[in-house]
């Protein structure tokens, strides 16, 4: 029973996270985008399979549900923060800054988290990741301390996602 539900939903996991963002896509939760949406949650994962050979293991819930609300926390901050420096500073004062960020992770579903959570954040976007995996540049709109920019990413995101994946 076991193996077929396995075979059924071989990534229950993004089966069920396909059809949560597809019934918020429809916009009005219905029975025929809940059913949609659970066809495309079965299909997609059964589909893309064989490209994912070792499918990563996720180590710690509880910290994936706080790595979650400290993405949303510097989202609503960095959206805070960039208004503010678009709106009150002047261009000669801002100093844009590129920060390249030494990697501890090696698992790329991990490197891509962190990369897409960077990117996510207004003012700063993951622009490379180098041929190793070892180091990721980031551009930043205003970092006037590059060293403290890449420390926090380190602390914030880095740390906890080393936790979750590693």
């Amino acid at each position: 029973m076991k193996k077929l539900l396995h075979r059924i939903f071989p990534h229950p996991h993004l089966t069920f996270l396909l059809t949560v963002v597809w019934i918020l896509l429809a916009n009005t939760p219905s029975l025929n985008s809940l059913v949609f949406g659970l066809v495309l949650g079965i299909i997609i994962p059964f589909v893309t399979q064989p490209y994912w050979p070792d499918r990563p293991i996720l180590r710690n819930w509880p910290m994936i549900a706080e790595y979650i609300l400290v993405v949303l926390w510097d989202i609503v901050v960095a959206n805070m923060t960039v208004a503010r420096i678009i709106l009150f500073k002047r261009d000669s004062d801002r100093e844009p800054n590129w920060v390249c960020i030494p990697l501890e992770l090696r698992t790329p579903e991990a490197i891509t988290v962190l990369a897409g959570t960077i990117t996510m954040t207004p003012g700063t976007v993951s622009c490379d990741l180098s041929a190793q995996g070892h180091n990721l540049l980031v551009h930043c709109l205003d970092a006037p301390n590059p060293d403290e920019v890449r420390d926090q990413i380190k602390q914030r995101y880095e740390r906890r996602l080393k936790e979750i994946f590693e």
